[in-house]
């Protein structure tokens, strides 16, 4: 059995207050501009007790300073890789904590961790490993993208190992998650798509349109089959385009689907992204960072599955052809990002960085937003959002060091 997380700590240990008050003591976060569900509160507090926020303050609570700072909820990630130098697809489960622990380092206090397309009966191997984390609490749950996609929107997975989506298979998946499978990526206009997603849906599973070659028409049958939520909306699909506006048009004008987006600079001209938050609004968009290993690690050589990827200058691509591979996003970086260089409303960016992904796993009653009675989940960003400190759980993973 593997040691929750909590139980191990984080890769950079928590510093404390000049001075400290005892542990369990009651919080009060005072000062900050305070994103809520309704709107930023300005010289706002939260109220953080045990693992929970609560409404109002009780008496032996510690009022801590964090005047001229940001609160927003915790990250929550849907499309996750890796990271910290461990792949969540080939990692043994110390490797695998080690990634969580980097993204948590770095805001994301929920995570779903993703596999790359692999050998079915090794796919269904690491379902379990997964959702022994998930059950514990370390991860939110799965998400399988691959085998069920187009050889033709490959991007970095191995083409020998793709097949049509059979739902006998992608049922073999379900199961082998015992429960924790989130999400599968597929390319629904291959032979089985359409039953697959009916089974998925049927199964509370996501059905995700990604890694395809699908037509206008054949994305409308995938979400009219339950589809609702596009795989890193613009990559790994055919171009928008006037005559045949393919799946992009789609996905964008339905108001079933979410579409994700990798804010990193690399994988979306800024105005890709403006045009998605037009269409899709930001009720309708969540930020991922589809990290593989490298994210908050470094360069250098690393392996995608079974593929050899090289990173340079934090851009990760496949050594053979040259695909972009994945990315080494870090959720903070695509917080400010969005905020400093897309001049995106920070309430915009809340949303689809938390709510919106936390309302699609079916978490929105603990996690998404800062309301009483949710998990104290919280980033703290200084006034030129970068990040500060980290709660997660009611305990400062990052304590920011305020009196």
């Amino acid at each position: 059995m593997a040691t929750p997380l909590g139980a191990r700590g984080t890769a950079r240990p928590a510093t404390t207050n000049p001075h400290p008050a005892p542990a369990g003591t009651p919080l009060v976060l005072s000062g900050a501009n305070v994103v809520l569900p309704t709107g930023t509160v300005e010289n706002g507090q939260v109220v953080v007790e045990g693992t929970r926020i609560t409404s109002t303050a009780p008496e032996n609570a510690q009022v801590v300073d964090v005047t001229g700072n940001w609160l927003v909820p915790g990250f929550v990630d849907l499309h996750n890789h890796g990271g910290g130098g461990a792949s969540f697809t080939s990692g043994t489960t110390d490797d695998i904590l080690k990634g969580i622990r980097t993204h948590l380092n770095h805001g994301t206090t929920t995570l779903v961790a993703s596999t790359v397309t692999g050998e079915m009966d090794f796919l269904a191997h690491r379902a379990g490993l997964l959702s022994e984390l998930a059950e514990q609490g370390d991860i939110a749950g799965i998400h399988f993208e691959g085998p069920f996609i187009s050889p033709c929107r490959k991007g970095a997975h191995s083409e020998e190992l793709l097949r049509d989506p059979d739902p006998a298979e992608v049922r073999k998946l379900i199961d082998a998650a015992r429960g924790q499978a989130r999400m599968v990526t597929l390319a629904t206009e291959l032979p089985g798509g359409i039953d697959s997603v009916r089974l998925l849906a049927e199964h509370g599973v996501i059905a995700a349109v990604g890694h395809t070659d699908a037509t206008y028409e054949q994305t409308l049958e995938a979400i009219d089959a339950g589809a609702t939520v596009a795989t890193h909306l613009f990559n790994a699909m055919p171009p928008l385009g006037h005559r045949a506006p393919g799946p992009i048009a789609a996905l964008l004008e339905d108001e079933r689907i979410t579409v994700e987006l990798i804010n990193d600079g690399t994988h979306l001209h800024p105005a890709a992204l403006q045009l998605a938050f037009h269409h899709a609004r930001s009720a309708r968009v969540a930020f991922i960072t589809d990290a593989m290993d490298a994210a908050g690690f470094g360069d250098g050589r690393y392996m995608l599955g079974p593929l050899e990827v090289e990173v340079s200058e934090g851009v990760a691509r496949l050594v053979e052809g040259g695909s972009i591979a994945g990315s080494t996003l870090t959720l903070d970086r695509a917080f400010k990002r969005a905020v400093t260089v897309d001049r995106l409303p920070v309430a915009d960016v809340v949303a689809a960085i938390s709510a919106n992904p936390a309302r699609l796993l079916g978490m929105s009653d603990r996690i998404g937003s800062l309301e009483p009675g949710k998990d104290a989940d919280l980033v703290l960003l200084d006034h030129q959002f970068d990040l500060k400190g980290v709660m997660r759980r009611g305990e400062w993973v990052i304590d920011p060091q305020l009196g």
